[in-house]
Order: C-alpha cells, then sequence, then structure tokens
C-alpha cells in the first residue's frame, strides 16, 4: 500500500488478489498470448494530450550500450524480498532483478514471462508451461518445483506476504511436469491470471531462497531470473545492480545500473539537474516547471492508472452521512488543487478508477461506467444546504496531512478550505513523512482521523483492483463499510472472465461507490519520469513497477 509517498495499491503490506472466473463454451479454451493481451488490454493505443502535457507509452528507443546509469528513487526499500515488495522502492528496483510467470508491458498489456503459454482448460483450473533453459542468478536453472516453492512463499503465514490476498481462491499449485505447474482454484477467477504478472507471480530459485534463509532480501543475492542481478547493497546510500549475462531474454543495455536513495524532494531534483542521477520515477509535483525549462534533460509523462482521493477512514461521525460526504465533495476546488498539487498534470475527475482501467471494454461499457457519474462542478450554496440539512454545522472532522510531497499536503488543506466555506471544523492533522504508511497498516495510526489523502494506484489493468477495497472487510476498507449486494456484485465480477461482462458489472459496483462517495475522487495523475541527455529507453507508463525497465535504458541517439 504505501510508503513515503501517498500512493498505494490495492497491496499495501496487504492484500491483493480476489478470483474471477467465467465458464467457457469451449472445453479448453487456450489462454496464448494474444489472448491474453486481448482479455486484457492497455490503454487505447498511441499518446494521448490533457491541458499542458502530453502522455506517451515510452521513452524513444536507446541507441547503443553504456556502463551504468544512475537513477534516484525516495527511500531505501526495506527488503529486496518479493513477497513484501508492495511499494515504489521496491518494485522500482525488483522489477529488474526478479521476473514473474506473465509480464506487464510498457502498454500495459499482459504477455508470457517465465511461463510461455498459459491456459485455462476449465474455469477453475490455470496450466502454466514454462520456458526452458531459464537461468536463475546462482546459476541454477529454472524448474517447475521453483515455481511451486515461489508462490507458496507468498501463502505462507511466516512470511506477512503482502500478496497473500490474491491467492485467497487458491486450492493448490502442483507441479504436473518438469517445467509445468497447474494452480486449481476453488472458483472461477478472472483476477488470479492478470496478477501472476506482479510481484506475487515472481519465481526465485528454491534452493537460492533457502540458503539465504532469514537473510533472504536483505542481503546477498536474491536468485532470481531477471537482466540484472543484485550487486553492491551500500546501507543508507544505493543499491547496485549487475547486468545478468546468461539473462534468457534480451540483454541489458547498460552494464550496471545504481539506485540512489534521496529521500529529500529538493535534492533528488537537484540531483536530477546537476547530474548525479541520470534519471528518476515520481517526480516531485513542485519540480515539475523547473526540471521541464532546465535543458538538462527531459520530463515525460505516462499513463499510471492512478486517481488522487479522499480516503474516508471514519464513517461513525458527521461522515457517516451521505450529505457531508456529498457537501465536501461539491464544495472541493479540484482544478485548484490539480494546478498547485499536481502542477497542473493531472484531470479533475469524478471518478474513483481511471479512464484506461476500463480500456478492455466496449464503448457502451465505457460509457456506463464513466458518463453517468456524479457531477463534480463547485457548488457551495447546495452543499452548505446539505451541511444544515444533516445537522453538522460547526461540527469538528480532522484529515490527515504530511510534508510527504504536495499531493498530500495542499489536497489535505484543499479539504479543510472546502469545509470552511459550508460550515465544517476541519482540523489539520501532521504526520511525518516516514510515519506516512502507517495509516494503512495500523489501526492506531488512524485513531482520531476521519479522512486522508490517498493516491492509489492499479497493479492490473483493471477497475476490479480498486473497486474490491470496499468490499466488507477489505484490507482498505478503512471505514468499515458494508453492503450485502455491493459484495456480491465484487464476486459476480471476479468470477467472469470474458473482459466485456465483467466490465459491465464493475460499472454498476463504479456507480454504487461513487454515488456512496466511499472514497472522494479528485483526480486522474499521471506517472513522470525525467531522463537527462544521456540516457532514453524507460518507459513512462506505471509498468515500471513490475517490467524489467532498466534493461531497455542505453545510450541516448
Amino acid at each position: 500500500m504505501t510508503t513515503p509517498v501517498p500512493r498505494t495499491s490495492r497491496r499495501t503490506s496487504v492484500s491483493r488478489g480476489r478470483p474471477a472466473g467465467r465458464r467457457r463454451a469451449a472445453a479448453a479454451a487456450l489462454l496464448t498470448a494474444a489472448a491474453l493481451v486481448a482479455a486484457c488490454s492497455g490503454p487505447p493505443k498511441g499518446g494521448g494530450s490533457t491541458g499542458d502535457f502530453t502522455l506517451s507509452k515510452t521513452t524513444p528507443a536507446a541507441k547503443g550500450e553504456i556502463d551504468s546509469f544512475t537513477w534516484a528513487v525516495y527511500a531505501e526499500p526495506p527488503t529486496l524480498d518479493y513477497t513484501v515488495a508492495f511499494d515504489y522502492p521496491q518494485n522500482t528496483i525488483l522489477s529488474n532483478v526478479c521476473e514473474s510467470l506473465m509480464r506487464w508491458t510498457p502498454g500495459l498489456t499482459l504477455e508470457p514471462g517465465l511461463a510461455e503459454k498459459a491456459s485455462n482448460p476449465d474455469p477453475k483450473t490455470w496450466v502454466y508451461d514454462l520456458r526452458r533453459g531459464v537461468r536463475f542468478h546462482d546459476g541454477r536453472t529454472m524448474t517447475a518445483d521453483d515455481v511451486v516453492f515461489s508462490l507458496g512463499r507468498q501463502t505462507d503465514p511466516d512470511n506477512a506476504a503482502a500478496w497473500a490476498q490474491n491467492f485467497q481462491n487458491v486450492a493448490s499449485v502442483r507441479k504436473t511436469g518438469p517445467l509445468q505447474v497447474t494452480v486449481k482454484l476453488k472458483k472461477p477467477d478472472s483476477q488470479f491470471p492478470q496478477y501472476m504478472a506482479t510481484a506475487a507471480g515472481v519465481v526465485a530459485s528454491k534452493a537460492g531462497v533457502e540458503a539465504a534463509g532469514k537473510d533472504y532480501g536483505t542481503s546477498g543475492g536474491l536468485a532470481c531470473t531477471g537482466p540484472f542481478e543484485l550487486g553492491t547493497w551500500n546501507k543508507g546510500q544505493s543499491v547496485e545492480l549487475d547486468r545478468f549475462d546468461d539473462y534468457w531474454g534480451k540483454k541489458a543495455k547498460s552494464g550496471k545500473a545504481v539506485f540512489r536513495f534521496i529521500t529529500d524532494p529538493s535534492a533528488r531534483t537537484n540531483a536530477l539537474l546537476s547530474g548525479e542521477a541520470d534519471g528518476g520515477y515520481l517526480i516531485p509535483t513542485e519540480s515539475y516547471a523547473r526540471l521541464r525549462g532546465s535543458g538538462v534533460g527531459k520530463l515525460y509523462f505516462g499513463e499510471g492508472l492512478s486517481t488522487v482521493n479522499v480516503n474516508i477512514t471514519n464513517m461513525k461521525g458527521p461522515l457517516g452521512d451521505i450529505r457531508v460526504r456529498r457537501a465536501l465533495s461539491m464544495a472541493l476546488d479540484r482544478s485548484g488543487f490539480v494546478k498547485a498539487g499536481l502542477g497542473g498534470v493531472g484531470t479533475v475527475t469524478n471518478s474513483l478508477t481511471t479512464r484506461a482501467a476500463w480500456a478492455a471494454g466496449s464503448e457502451q461499457t465505457r460509457k456506463k461506467a464513466l458518463d453517468a457519474l456524479p457531477n463534480v462542478t463547485p457548488d457551495i450554496e447546495k452543499a452548505k444546504a446539505l451541511i444544515k440539512e444533516a445537522g453538522a454545522t460547526g461540527k469538528t472532522l480532522t484529515v490527515a496531512t504530511s510534508s510527504i510531497g504536495q499531493d498530500v499536503s495542499l489536497l489535505a488543506t484543499a479539504v479543510q478550505a472546502a469545509g470552511a466555506q459550508i460550515g465544517l471544523d476541519i482540523q489539520l492533522k501532521t504526520i511525518a513523512p516516514n510515519a506516512f504508511t502507517a495509516l494503512f497498516t495500523d489501526p492506531e495510526a488512524r485513531e482520531g482521523i476521519d479522512m486522508f489523502p490517498l493516491t492509489y494506484y492499479d497493479s492490473i489493468t483493471d477497475p476490479l483492483d480498486l473497486l474490491t477495497n470496499f468490499k466488507t472487510g477489505a484490507y482498505m476498507n478503512f471505514a468499515g463499510y458494508s453492503d450485502k449486494k455491493y459484495d456480491e456484485g465484487i464476486d459476480r465480477a471476479v468470477s467472469v472472465y470474458d473482459p466485456d461482462k465483467r466490465l459491465a458489472i464493475e460499472a454498476e459496483l463504479q456507480k454504487h461507490a461513487a454515488e456512496q462517495l466511499l472514497w472522494i475522487p479528485v483526480a486522474e495523475w499521471p506517472t513522470a519520469v525525467f531522463l537527462n541527455k544521456r540516457i532514453t529507453g524507460a518507459p513512462t507508463t506505471i509498468s515500471y513497477m513490475y517490467y524489467p525497465w532498466a534493461a531497455d535504458v542505453g545510450s541516448a541517439p
């Protein structure tokens, strides 16, 4: 879910997963690469322009090889164990070292990864046929035993895996051939095969992990298969990745990738401008203009599958009244926040999910999901009337804020200002950047807090990744919302493999969540990446969380 940066995905030290599936007409429908892409398509092809920024899928292809490049990251990962890789720093690095059964591409589509083929012979069975001759960084060759072991670690309670919920519908994972693994589900699951392209589907050497014991992920190698292997880890300073020359796929263009931990946003920006770092993701929004006008490189934007929201954490007080939530939403200056908090790079939204997440649906389904949502044009007088009608005038609410980034601090301030205009007394509670993650993991940290800014990114190209958060008992259902019909809708959507049929169900779920304002949607926010003039090739989309992006980075033309 999150740490220093207020973005999170349905994982956060958390959860993931749901199961779904649809009975197929044919006895044994094979989901090959082409079918997988069709079932899990990404955003519409080509870039898109909104306001004064343009979205692209990737940066220009590299011209040739380089000895090394340096990348700025905002925090040091506590571990690189794939079972707890739930946030930006871990996955930005790990995606280049450890690979999954399937792969999420820069275009946010699904394709084969360590499994050269995935088939679905019946609604409750997934068969993964593995690539032959894949070498681990420890020198061993990948077998089905390694896959069974690696997936098994995700469900081992001793590991406290962040991805365990993705396996809650798995009945068994068995070796059914030297290079074949069969997953049996308790019930059909459309989400499970999609998450096999995330850290949930990582495969590591059984012998290598067991040899490392409790030190796995914090010292020594990671015994994975990616284009880079873990090199020197200078605690508190940097992690170095070395090109893996026995890689089964296309060799990395750089001999080394160095990730420098620079926690201060200003220092990170200065490192990019000075050449101390060649590039970086998660650019501070307050630095967009400075970097764009610097002349030392280029700032790119790509689909982030990310929405900025106000997370409602307490419905036992005034926010338990839908009229109060609606009034706050009506009074919120979304346009002002996008301009100040997101550096003008974002779009006001009334949707909890991004438009790109619905790309696999028909035009009719997309319109149903996105065009019938509540209007978010500010209406202060109507909002005041709702507060008065609810008997909430003068009531006190608390919103968490932090200097972690302007997308948090300025959204909290915007919420406070909205409240003041309509008769609410909204107090700010400042939380240190290094403690912000606790809001997602520790109920005690949320005590006395009614809401907090939340940027949520999807880990798969499916709106259900977000919408599942409002199911009864879901990890990020902090307010304890419960609706039997909504829960049944989630289960139905999870059980449907056909993308458009599933998305039609999800459109109804989206409408319900939007009308109830379980979170208050504010804006869509793209991914940002800066590259100096020395390098190019990095993807611009959120795919970098699970795609081996550093292998594409090389010399600029």
